[in-house]
């Protein structure tokens, strides 16, 4: 594990959108669900999970997600790049959460080169780069006005502060 890719963090009481607020996950995966590629990504896994509740996955899209349910890890820094939480409170991000889930539901082999200095180096980097472009490459606006429309969205949805366009 690269030491850039985890970050350690207090145990926060976690809950999610997509099964009841207990631990029995592995790994937590904070996902875009309006990112065609990523829905495709975690649609995969979860079938691998196959409902033994291994991985709980958190849609960071939906409105109703809250950084603190989730080890603090606000919006715009999870779309920026993808996450995860381990039960024990601890983040990891970029290429480190496919590691991880793969491992947690027992495919670990497929990233298991990845761990590799030379090869592990190359991937995060090429992982980097895709992060950078995925919102372009998916024909999505950039994550400036995603952050925006969203925090709209919700104003007008808690506090009332909508206007018709």
């Amino acid at each position: 594990m690269s030491s850039s890719n985890i970050q350690p963090q207090k145990s926060i009481a976690v809950a999610t959108q997509s099964q009841p607020s207990s631990k029995s996950w592995q790994i937590q995966l904070l996902y875009d669900g309006e990112c065609p590629l990523c829905v495709r990504e975690v649609n995969f896994l979860r079938k691998r999970d196959a409902g033994r509740g291994l991985v709980d996955f958190v849609d960071i899209a939906d409105d109703r997600y809250i950084p603190e349910a989730h080890g603090g890890i606000d919006f715009e820094t999870a779309m920026g790049r993808i996450h995860a939480l381990l039960p024990d409170g601890t983040i990891i991000k970029n290429v480190e959460v496919f590691r991880s889930v793969y491992e947690t539901l027992g495919m670990g082999w497929i990233y298991a080169v990845t761990k590799l200095p030379i090869i592990g180096t190359i991937v995060d980097t090429l992982y980097g780069i895709w992060a950078d472009w995925r919102l372009t490459l998916t024909g999505r606006p950039n994550l400036a006005t995603i952050v925006s429309d969203r925090q709209k969205r919700i104003e007008c949805e808690t506090q009332g502060r909508c206007q018709i366009k």
